[in-house]
């Protein structure tokens, strides 16, 4: 089986303007293996400030790795590009844009007729819920749909891997569910990959079909935890003991010493 994803030895150093350095990934190597037909989503679990968002960003190609490669269907990652798509946590719609107009954008951009953006757009808004709200502006809207808004746009440029750096960590509670159970949805229907960042456990274990638990900075790859929950996922799963065990076995695995690094 092909890899869609294959992350080897990956190291990152920021250099600030005093020269000065700091170390924030460190040989993180990691395959996600291509299935077609199945949508997945792969969790970064570690403690804040722990190295999560740099690896991401080195995927996306937002930053230039210090060390290492990575590869995204067999090419090397050297930039930005259409085949990774990304959501941050701090929502990021174009105020001057209706909701429409934002999931568009990316589609116009490309030169693709409006007829046709329209038809994508539609899509879109319906399988996130905002059909309704196409006409709207950002400043109308919610946090999490705000953040449905960033999904869709994403979403509509057929990314083969979607990037989510901790983007439920503003909402509150109810709301933050809620769009875990719309992200699950999307997942499948979408057949897409997803690398979700996130330091808590139960938003893990609920949404995640692998879980790579990090180490304090510089980050590394400690375990890796395979999720044995299947089919649907819904609230009540939350308070399942299956799954209370595989969150106890996650905040041990964080919370034993880490090795040293090398």
């Amino acid at each position: 089986m092909s890899e869609k994803l294959r992350i080897t030895e990956l190291g990152v150093t920021y250099v600030d303007r005093a020269g000065d350095r700091t170390e924030a990934v460190r040989d993180v190597s990691l395959d996600v293996p291509d299935k077609p037909g199945a949508g997945e989503i792969i969790v970064f679990l570690g403690p804040s400030g722990c190295g999560k968002s740099t690896i991401l960003k080195a995927v996306a190609g937002l930053l230039r790795p210090s060390k290492g490669e990575i590869l995204v269907d067999g090419k090397k990652v050297t930039g930005v590009g259409r085949d990774r798509g990304m959501v941050f946590q701090a929502y990021t719609s174009f105020g001057w844009l209706t909701v429409r107009e934002n999931v568009e954008y990316g589609l116009r951009l490309q030169g693709v007729p409006k007829g046709e953006r329209r038809t994508q757009s539609q899509k879109y808004l319906e399988e996130v819920g905002l059909a309704d709200f196409a006409d709207r502006y950002p400043k109308d809207l919610s946090g999490g749909m705000k953040q449905r808004v960033a999904i869709a746009r994403t979403l509509i440029n057929k990314p083969r891997l979607v990037l989510m750096d901790e983007p439920f960590g503003a909402l509150d509670p109810q709301t933050r569910w809620g769009m875990q159970g719309l992200l699950l949805d999307v997942s499948r229907a979408e057949d897409n990959t997803i690398l979700f960042v996130t330091h808590d456990v139960s938003e893990a274990v609920y949404l995640a079909d692998t879980v790579y638990v990090l180490s304090s900075r510089p980050a590394r790859v400690l375990h890796r935890v395979d999720v044995p929950f299947f089919g649907e996922r819904n609230i009540g799963l939350k308070s399942s003991s299956p799954v209370r065990a595989v969150e106890k076995q996650l905040l041990e695995l964080l919370y034993a010493p880490a090795p040293e690094p090398a």
